[in-house]
């Protein structure tokens, strides 16, 4: 059993879970804590150097967006061995989110339920914490620098027919401190979000945000879109389609979901509203990969997020099709200490299986009926 396991869990899930949050966020923010988690930071292993959507990533393991939500405690996060981390989702406008509670924990399944609704501080304001805290400077070991994506997403009160102008706004405001851009379209927290992953409608949105990125970034800025786990595999298609002939240059696999099939939870908590993460997830998020590697075949690099947990888990979705892996629950019922331990534990699993890189694992078994 780990420390976190055996002291620091106990105490943060005996509070409230948004309180044990807001808590966790301070405390990485101090400036000291970066200096002392990276004194005991594993050293980057070579084979786990990656490079997607024009991005070379020191290593595969990422933060999922939902976390630092507020770009507050950046410095914190290549401490802990991450090789990238997603903020936001940042809203141009500052909003409240929804009304508290809106956060909680499903212990039995390893599991939360959010409604935050995109509770941001709006994007000058994340602009300006990005500038003091965004480490974007210093290589790693293997050269490669620690990667930042920054998850834009529209104000509640903007009618989808401007929702453009909301993430248009957005990226000329937080393009500076960005590596990649990522288009949250598949939050079930905001009223009428998920309309917008229609292919109807989000290739014209791609087209937008990519031009005002293009115009404003001038640099090689990629664009990326979250998809949701719920739409079933024919319209999951159209929708990356869409998005792709709209100039996104890969897709994160996937959002929180709205299914609560097969729950140890009390009946009170399978019915609290709102996106659930966590182990519940992992099937069928590893589908999402398989489904869309065996469509795109590498030329929509994935991130695979959803109730990856351990080595094996992560492992997984990279032989499911992901180039890349998040971590959001996982991280809070873990602990730090699980980024080095997946980053190891697939470093070895690729060395135990003969590959010389991630890169040759990505999607070996996609074709495979799932079990």
């Amino acid at each position: 059993m780990s420390l976190y396991s055996a002291l620091a869990r106990p105490v943060l899930f005996a509070l409230d879970a948004e309180r044990a949050h807001n808590l966790t966020m301070a405390a990485l923010g101090v400036p000291l804590v970066p200096s002392l988690l990276a004194a005991t930071a594993p050293r980057d292993e070579s084979r786990l150097r990656q490079q997607a959507f024009g991005v070379t990533f020191r290593n595969p393991i990422g933060l999922a967006a939902g976390l630092d939500k507020q770009g507050t405690a950046v410095r914190a996060w290549p401490a802990l061995g991450f090789g990238f981390a997603e903020i936001g989702t940042v809203t141009p406008r500052p909003q409240p989110g929804n009304p508290q509670p809106r956060l909680f924990r499903l212990r039995d399944d390893r599991a939360v339920i959010n409604r935050f609704g995109f509770n941001s501080d709006g994007a000058d304001q994340v602009a300006a914490n990005l500038a003091r805290t965004n480490p974007a400077s210093r290589p790693s070991d293997s050269g490669a620098r620690f990667r930042l994506g920054i998850n834009i997403g529209k104000n509640k009160a903007t009618p989808n027919e401007q929702a453009a102008e909301d993430y248009v706004k957005a990226v000329e405001i937080l393009h500076p401190y960005a590596d990649y851009i990522v288009i949250n379209v598949s939050s079930p927290n905001t009223a009428g979000l998920r309309s917008l992953q229609a292919s109807e409608a989000i290739r014209p949105l791609v087209e937008q945000v990519v031009a005002a990125t293009r115009s404003a970034a001038r640099r090689d800025l990629p664009v990326l879109v979250k998809v949701s786990p719920d739409m079933d595999d024919r319209d999951l298609l159209d929708s990356v389609e869409g998005a792709a002939a709209g100039g996104a240059r890969g897709v994160i696999a996937t959002n929180t979901t709205l299914a609560r099939e097969d729950l140890k939870a009390s009946a009170a908590l399978r019915a609290e509203a709102g996106g659930l993460s966590g182990a519940p997830l992992r099937t069928r998020a590893n589908a999402v990969c398989r489904v869309l590697f065996t469509q795109f075949r590498g030329r929509l690099p994935i991130i695979g997020v959803g109730g990856i947990f351990t080595a094996d888990d992560a492992y997984q979705r990279v032989r499911a099709g992901a180039a890349l892996v998040q971590l959001y629950t996982g991280f809070i019922y873990e602990g730090p200490a699980v980024v080095s331990r997946i980053a190891a534990g697939v470093a070895a699993r690729l060395e135990r299986d003969g590959f010389a890189s991630i890169t040759d694992a990505v999607g070996i078994d996609a074709d495979r009926r799932s079990p």
